[in-house]
């Protein structure tokens, strides 16, 4: 598998900048829609060692004897602290780390509010965006709404304290935590983490339920997307909690793979016929919300669609 720093080398360099239209496609919904970001103070148990507090985005813990693991932090110092006080109540031993799924405001952007002692991993391709992107898109992300914003002040992202390249694992104490990359789709630096003991997966942006997926600028690919999910599959995981949407099991992962293939289909044949890719991207995006009024962020078909029509000829 090619590494994570050079497929930065071969690809950051091209990464466009995020716009505030790209931050709509990155939440794949209408300015007027954007969520709340305040995060509640409810925390759902997932499995043994599992938990997610639900909400924009869904924060997920991991407790073991010795340690605790908070995935993603809600935006904002505010949600930041609010998920620390609820970790306070679950954790039952002194060590304390904290990972982010991907480099987007409301999955990094409450670290701040993490105790000092705190230990921060991320894979070295996030780390990447971070440094390159983030204050940038922190300034976009908080121009979506009067809320984001007063959210998003005085926000300092800090530096992690270990940094992998494909893959770490984390022992919890009598639990871990396999924290790994398998390469760029949502972003370049999506971050997936396994728990074995729990056959619990928290799958960022990468797997959801009944939420079109986000392809917000050209570092990931369909191929490469199902390609993830390809591997994914063999763990056969009984839990899975995205990063946005409900919760749900393992049968979420093939259900991706045939909305990105039935996408696929659908745009390669228009394609074909020789319709423009913004008809397309319309046509597309009209017949979905018709078929499944039901699922969230339907906006996104349109970057699917252009993203079809870049990588087939």
């Amino acid at each position: 598998m090619l590494s994570a720093k050079r497929f930065i080398r071969n690809n950051i360099s091209g990464a466009p900048a995020l716009t505030s239209m790209g931050l709509l496609s990155i939440c794949g919904i209408a300015l007027a829609q954007m969520p709340d970001a305040m995060l509640p103070e409810k925390v759902t148990k997932v499995s043994e060692h599992c938990y997610a507090i639900v909400g924009f985005p869904n924060v997920g813990i991991v407790v073991g004897n010795t340690g605790t693991l908070v995935i993603d932090t809600g935006l904002g110092e505010r949600n930041g602290a609010l998920v620390v006080r609820e970790v306070k109540k679950l954790a039952k031993g002194p060590a304390l780390y904290l990972t982010t799924t991907h480099f987007h405001a409301e999955h990094v952007a409450g670290e701040q509010a993490f105790p000092a002692g705190t230990i921060i991993v991320r894979n070295a391709a996030q780390q990447q965006e971070l440094d390159s992107q983030g204050d940038a898109a922190l300034e976009r992300f908080g121009a979506l709404s009067p809320q984001y914003k007063e959210l998003l002040v005085g926000v300092k992202l800090r530096k992690p304290d270990r940094v992998y390249d494909t893959q770490t694992t984390l022992d919890l104490g009598g639990v871990s935590a396999k924290l790994f990359w398998l390469g760029a789709a949502h972003t370049l630096g999506d971050e997936l983490i396994w728990v074995a003991e729990d056959k619990t997966l928290f799958t960022g942006d990468i797997v959801f339920d009944k939420r079109v997926i986000s392809m917000p600028n050209t570092d990931g690919t369909l191929k490469r997307w199902l390609d993830i999910l390809d591997k994914l599959e063999p763990l056969n995981p009984s839990y899975i909690v995205p990063n946005h949407a409900g919760l749900g099991d393992g049968s979420l992962i093939p259900k991706q793979r045939e909305f990105i293939l039935d996408m696929q289909r659908r745009a390669r044949a228009l394609k074909k016929e020789g319709i423009p890719v913004e008809e397309a991207a319309q046509t597309l995006t009209l017949q979905f919300k018709t078929r499944h009024p039901d699922w969230d962020s339907v906006n996104g078909i349109g970057n699917i669609v252009r993203r079809v029509y870049a990588e087939y000829y």
